[in-house]
């Protein structure tokens, strides 16, 4: 059964920081165990690429790419989530953006996920298969030199929807999928990251009115429609399950939320209102909200290095 979604309190809007835009056949390797030390050094383990890990195996879309930094670690882990309108895309996405050299220039692990898309399977299949990912790297950890205690979801757009939806649903058995595989781990993460996600779809074409950019995601042929198995205003209560603002509690971890002042695709307003709604559960002090001056959704400004920079910052305080 499809949850029945709470209804939130309107919280007051702080403000916004504005800052400008910047000019603008896969093989599996198979983790191979640490050297063992000799009586004079260690030889820390190296570096590890694992590509098409299955995850889960009711799909063939439930596998994830590995990136593990050399050294010994234990190190902290991003789950990141592509997007596509839920019905595209692929687990290459932060390499071809170079996230992946980055974050692991900064210490951290990174598994990049597929999961299954709205043309195989409607919500919740992708958020259940997201958490069973989370399940999936805690109970291989100490395999893969992973820690369980430091993780973090990163999405864009679609994935930020997901990546919020592990922020804020942990616990909420209904999206879990636990018959997916490993029950007995958490998928609760310690940050988030949101990069311009589509949250209140409800809301979305109201929030275009009034402006140039096309108001179209109340049709049936939407991405959020196709996503939730029919056009959203005539399913409100599995648009409301679909929305991570919907699971917004004071056990919430932070979260550090960015979207493009002339986004055209998802209104920024869908990033104010979960700022607003985590503020008022967790604290100013715990979630910022950054509107970058004239970007566009999928803008070159927020991978430029200055601005992922900023991103990596923020899971540094939360995560070391």
């Amino acid at each position: 059964m499809l949850i029945a979604a709470l209804l939130l309190s309107a919280a007051c809007a702080p403000s916004i920081v504005t800052t400008p835009v910047p000019a603008p056949n896969t093989q599996t390797t198979e983790p191979s165990a640490p050297p063992a030390a000799t009586d004079t050094q260690t030889i820390a383990a190296p570096a590890l690429e694992s590509k098409d890990l299955a995850y889960a195996t009711a799909s063939a879309a439930e596998k994830l790419d590995l990136y593990v930094p050399a050294g010994a670690g234990p190190f902290p882990v991003i789950i990141y989530i592509h997007g596509g309108g839920f019905r595209t895309g692929d687990k290459s996405l932060p390499v071809s953006r170079g996230i992946v050299d980055m974050v692991q220039a900064d210490g951290y692990a990174i598994a990049s996920l597929n999961y299954r898309l709205s043309g195989e399977a409607r919500f919740p299949a992708a958020v259940e298969d997201v958490k069973t990912a989370v399940r999936w790297l805690r109970a291989h950890a100490a395999e893969y030199r992973l820690d369980p205690e430091r993780f973090a979801a990163w999405g864009d757009s679609a994935g930020a929807n997901l990546a919020a939806m592990l922020g804020t649903s942990c616990g909420v058995a209904e999206l879990e999928g636990a018959a997916l595989g490993n029950p007995d781990q958490s998928s609760c993460v310690q940050a988030a990251v949101d990069f311009y996600g589509p949250l209140d779809f409800l809301q979305m074409d109201g929030q275009f009115a009034g402006t140039e950019c096309p108001a179209n995601h109340d049709q049936p042929n939407s991405a959020e429609s196709q996503y939730v198995g029919g056009p959203i205003q005539r399913r409100p209560d599995i648009a409301r399950a679909a929305n991570p603002i919907t699971y917004v509690s004071a056990d919430d971890p932070p979260f550090f939320i960015q979207h493009g002042s002339a986004d055209c695709t998802v209104p920024y307003q869908q990033s104010q209102l979960l700022h607003d709604a985590l503020a008022a559960a967790i604290g100013e002090g715990q979630v910022s909200l950054t509107l970058l001056d004239g970007a566009e959704h999928s803008d070159k400004a927020f991978i430029a290095e200055s601005n992922l920079r900023l991103v990596l910052d923020f899971l540094d305080t939360q995560l070391k």
